[in-house]
């Protein structure tokens, strides 16, 4: 019933077609890196602390160069927050220190621009329009998306029937530029991924999907709150996948994240087929940003090793 009440919102939304959709490809990185089935890449929110308040050291211009000075990571992930607008001379300065390096850049996370579930009519077409301009900065730098929350207040298929219509026109709209807009699970109803994947479906559009986060499956925060299994979430939402979030909190001996298992959700991603960028996103407290970032960046190529030779030997 919620399936069919979901299609019928994306119906009343209006027909998804758009001339540019078959250029689309859904992994971008597709190809080895270290023998490995995907590419490495880091999501600036990792080093968020480095970025903003009083402990601040480094510019959005900089973080680039960190990170393949600090880690070997030559792909990276932006987010809006840590950009001072989305002015397009910033933008191409930003393009020219990664040239200059040989820094590849995948995609901005966007989180300032607006509820793209909101159920004020008005409200809710303001927030797509202020989307746009980081679809046509993602363009200059050369990302292949952007990645936009799926919020709003409101019953769960109100909030999905506002989502559809805005994902549609944003897409779109994205489509001109060869971006894909991806939707993260990122709390609320989003994290419950039937909810996320019959929004993206009912959107028709090649270039929308997902960006599926190892952490985010918590629908409700309050103690005892809801929570989606984390790994039934990443099969059901991988088929849908144009990137992954690594998120890592803590770490054992041996190098392994102590709540979540690396090389089942490897596993996970690797059979759907996924070949694109899983973006390193460190949210511990027990390391170092650096030691965190380096500790996932090396869990995730032992784990995908591992992956790929049981795979063999079988």
């Amino acid at each position: 019933m919620k399936s069919a009440a979901l299609a019928a919102a994306a119906i009343s939304a209006g027909p998804a077609i758009h001339a540019k959709q078959g250029n689309f490809n859904p992994f971008p990185a597709a190809g080895e890196e270290d023998g490995l089935f995907f590419k490495i890449s880091l999501a600036e929110w990792s080093l968020n602390s480095l970025l903003r308040g009083r402990d601040k050291t480094m510019d959005n211009l900089d973080f680039p160069a960190y990170t393949k000075d600090k880690f070997g990571i030559h792909n990276v992930e932006y987010v809006d927050q840590f950009f001072p607008s989305a002015d397009k001379e910033y933008v191409k300065e930003l393009l020219k220190r990664t040239e200059d390096i040989a820094v590849r850049n995948v995609l901005i996370m966007i989180d300032t621009a607006g509820a793209l579930g909101e159920l004020d009519e008005t409200k809710r077409v303001a927030a797509v329009e202020k989307h746009y301009q980081w679809v046509e900065a993602a363009e200059i730098l050369g990302c292949h998306a952007i990645r936009v929350n799926a919020r709003g207040s409101g019953s769960d298929l109100d909030v999905a029937h506002a989502t559809t219509k805005s994902l549609i026109t944003l897409s779109r709209f994205a489509a001109d530029y060869g971006i894909s807009v991806i939707v993260e699970n990122h709390g609320g109803p989003s994290s419950r991924p039937p909810w996320l994947t019959s929004v993206i479906r009912n959107t028709g559009m090649v270039n929308c999907g997902v960006l599926p986060d190892f952490g985010n499956f918590v629908i409700d925060r309050r103690p005892g709150g809801e929570q989606y299994d984390l790994y039934q979430g990443m099969k059901e939402m991988m088929p849908l996948a144009k990137g992954v979030s690594a998120k890592s909190h803590n770490f054992d001996e041996e190098g392994n994240e102590v709540d979540k298992d690396f090389y089942k959700l490897l596993k996970i991603v690797k059979d759907s087929g996924f070949r694109g960028f899983i973006g390193v996103e460190y949210e511990g407290s027990e390391l170092s940003k650096d030691e965190g970032v380096m500790a996932t960046k090396n869990l995730l190529i032992k784990a995908g090793k591992a992956v790929m030779e049981q795979e063999a030997e079988e």
